[in-house]
């Protein structure tokens, strides 16, 4: 099992799609837990994005790596939602990556964690403006925004989207989320967030939680 996850994480540090696959498939047929396969991916992705910040990595490997976790998520996805309990009510979360910024590996992580636990996900993609966040989350009745951020430089947009809330006289009526690899519990407490998710189980069980959700 523990080679398993560890080819899993390095196919992700390699870029490598055809092995992120193999890996995937290979967790699935042994048994292996789907949300502990899943984790070691998210290792390799949490690496790699401090890589990126050191400029050790671009851009390009990134979006290799993206390919890479995405094949293995195609065949893990169906085991983690075996694990959806029925009958759980569908809360509407908004979710994407802030304006400016392009990645979207961690933020999709999340969309497909807080799916399969049962909450109605609107992914609204990448390079999102705070305006859309909030034109979305009235549209389809929102209790969550989660806003997404994996460069310093974007980082900022999340506290201007908690701002632009505050300006439309709506700040209250949403729980804003904040997550990303250059996100910490300090910079949440900072702009004021109602919740800092280090990772897509930490995000759903946080949720949960706030909502009320079993």
């Amino acid at each position: 099992m523990a080679d398993i996850l560890a080819k899993l994480k390095q196919s992700i540090l390699d870029f490598d799609e055809d092995v992120a696959l193999e890996a995937a498939k290979e967790a699935v047929a042994e048994g292996l837990d789907p949300v502990e396969a899943i984790g070691s991916l998210a290792e390799g992705l949490n690496e790699l994005g401090e890589a990126f910040e050191k400029m050790e990595v671009f851009l390009p490997e990134i979006m290799l790596a993206s390919d890479a976790f995405k094949a293995a998520l195609e065949v893990l996805e169906p085991e983690l939602k075996k694990r959806h309990t029925e009958g759980e009510k569908a809360i509407p979360v908004v979710i994407g990556t802030v304006q400016g910024d392009v990645h979207q590996v961690g933020k999709d992580m999340v969309a497909t964690f807080l799916t399969t636990a049962g909450f109605d996900v609107y992914d609204l993609g990448v390079d999102v403006a705070p305006s859309r966040f909030l034109e979305e989350a009235k549209k389809v009745g929102a209790k969550i925004i989660a806003a997404a951020s994996l460069m310093s430089t974007t980082r900022p947009v999340q506290k201007d989207l908690i701002d632009f809330l505050e300006a439309k006289g709506v700040r209250n009526n949403y729980l804003v989320f904040v997550g990303g690899g250059v996100v910490t519990q300090d910079w949440a407490d900072e702009i004021k967030a109602d919740g800092y998710g280090q990772d897509a189980i930490a995000t759903v069980e946080l949720a949960k939680k706030l909502l009320r959700v079993a």
